[in-house]
């Protein structure tokens, strides 16, 4: 089998079967294949793209490139969440503690942020002492003891998505719905999780700003993720605008404690009892979406979930005295508040270019290399629909370095339109995807 015929059958539209796939990624990572070659191959895949049977293919090939993670022996039905990425998207947070005061087990791997988009690895290390690499004996051990650990991956779960991810980052191929279905579900799989919630963001700060390729996306997922065993359900949700009020590391962390402490901005709220309530349905503990949304409720207003979450900062090496009193997290020097320059109603809060404002800050990365810096962000006092007066403030800046606030300043600026009218705001809950199907709630 030559790669070069494998890239001539992508490239004019025909289906490559298992045994290729496998060869494909098996070759790339032990190094047989160079990148330019496997560039083409993305191209190819980009341009024609590939059957849900392909998918399946690369998922379970990219999931077996590396080790697969067994939580056999933690209790019970452990449910993964996933979110595509959004601005202010604190959700995991918040979320893991309420589904495992609520009795579902939560081992869930997450990311560091790249570009407009926030890593809730790097909010958790906003935590003074909040360890994310931990062996996974640790990691079990704590999801046993306390029902709920997050971590940073570790180097050997699905090895073939970083190889490829990185080649995608350079060579234009990020947004390939093929190339997204599986990144994600191998890692997924790969984490060993028995059931997964996905969390589809759409709009101006999501990976996918159409609501029909996004509805796609989820549909994928949802159907790969079933073919391979492990019921998955998407929820399709709103990012024209940043999902509660902040966006920065230790400000999106003050934010979740709002949230666990059952006040918070009531979008974050809304969602996290949402998506919960799928993961509490999943994990088996609930018999209805209802039943799970009231069990979440009251775990909040009990004070459990907030308890949780002290337990695993503990359990991580967290100083829990920073989690008693936020006031203790890291906090920019400066604060420069952007304010309203006409009165009307807030027409348009971009989420993309607000993202964008924050990691010019620094509390984002625009390359692997980049360095984070907890301490900054940005914390919004008007959203969509929101009446607002003339020299009213927007938002509040916190930053530390003078010429990088000159920069984030004009593109926060340009994030706003205000307007006469007071718009029509879309829902924060667009679609549900299951096996049963597709239910839309616009």
């Amino acid at each position: 089998m030559r790669f070069y015929d494998l890239i001539i059958k992508k490239r004019d539209g025909q289906e490559l079967n298992q045994e290729e796939i496998n060869f494909m990624i098996k070759e790339y990572c032990e190094e047989r294949v160079p990148d330019y070659q496997m560039s083409a191959m993305l191209m190819a895949i980009y341009f024609k793209g590939m059957s849900n049977s392909e998918i399946k293919h690369l998922t379970i090939a990219m999931v077996n490139s590396g080790k697969i993670i067994d939580l056999s022996s933690i209790p019970g039905i452990k449910v993964d969440k996933h979110s595509t990425g959004g601005v202010g998207d604190t959700t995991t947070l918040a979320l893991a503690p309420m589904v495992a005061a609520a009795g579902v087990p939560v081992a869930k791997m997450s990311g560091r942020g790249l570009g407009h988009t926030g890593g809730t690895i790097d909010k958790l290390e906003s935590i003074e002492g909040f360890k994310t690499e931990l062996s996974l004996n640790k990691f079990i051990e704590i999801v046993k003891k306390v029902g709920v650990s997050i971590i940073s991956p570790t180097a050997d779960l699905a090895p073939a998505d970083k190889k490829l991810y990185a080649l995608r980052d350079v060579t234009a191929t990020v947004d390939s719905i093929p190339l997204i279905v599986s990144s994600i579900m191998s890692k997924k799989i790969a984490a060993g999780a028995d059931a997964i919630v996905l969390d589809v963001t759409t709009g101006s700060g999501a990976f996918m700003s159409r609501y029909e390729d996004t509805l796609k996306l989820g549909k994928i997922m949802v159907d790969i993720g079933l073919e391979i065993g492990k019921e998955t359900v998407a929820i399709v949700t709103n990012m024209d605008e940043p999902l509660g009020f902040a966006i920065g590391n230790s400000l999106e962390v003050r934010e979740a404690i709002e949230v666990l402490k059952n006040k918070g901005p009531e979008d974050l709220r809304q969602l996290c009892i949402v998506l919960g309530s799928y993961m509490l349905k999943l994990g088996g503990v609930v018999n209805s979406l209802e039943e799970g949304k009231n069990k979440l409720i009251k775990v909040l207003e009990e004070g459990r979930a907030f308890n949780k979450f002290k337990e695993m900062v503990q359990a991580q090496g967290g100083n829990l005295q920073v989690i008693e009193n936020p006031e203790l997290l890291p906090l920019a020097k400066f604060c420069f508040k952007i304010k309203a320059d006409k009165s009307g109603y807030v027409q348009r809060a971009d989420s993309r270019l607000i993202g964008e404002s924050a990691m010019l800050l620094g509390a984002g990365r625009e390359n692997k290399e980049s360095k984070i810096d907890f301490s900054v962000g940005i914390v919004l006092k008007k959203k969509i629909g929101d009446k607002v007066n003339i020299n009213e403030d927007l938002a509040e800046v916190y930053y530390n370095d003078k010429e990088k606030l000159e920069d984030a300043r004009k593109k926060l600026m340009s994030s706003f339109t205000i307007g006469d009218k007071k718009p029509q705001k879309l829902p924060l809950i667009l679609a549900a995807i299951s096996k049963e199907g597709i239910k839309e709630f616009l």
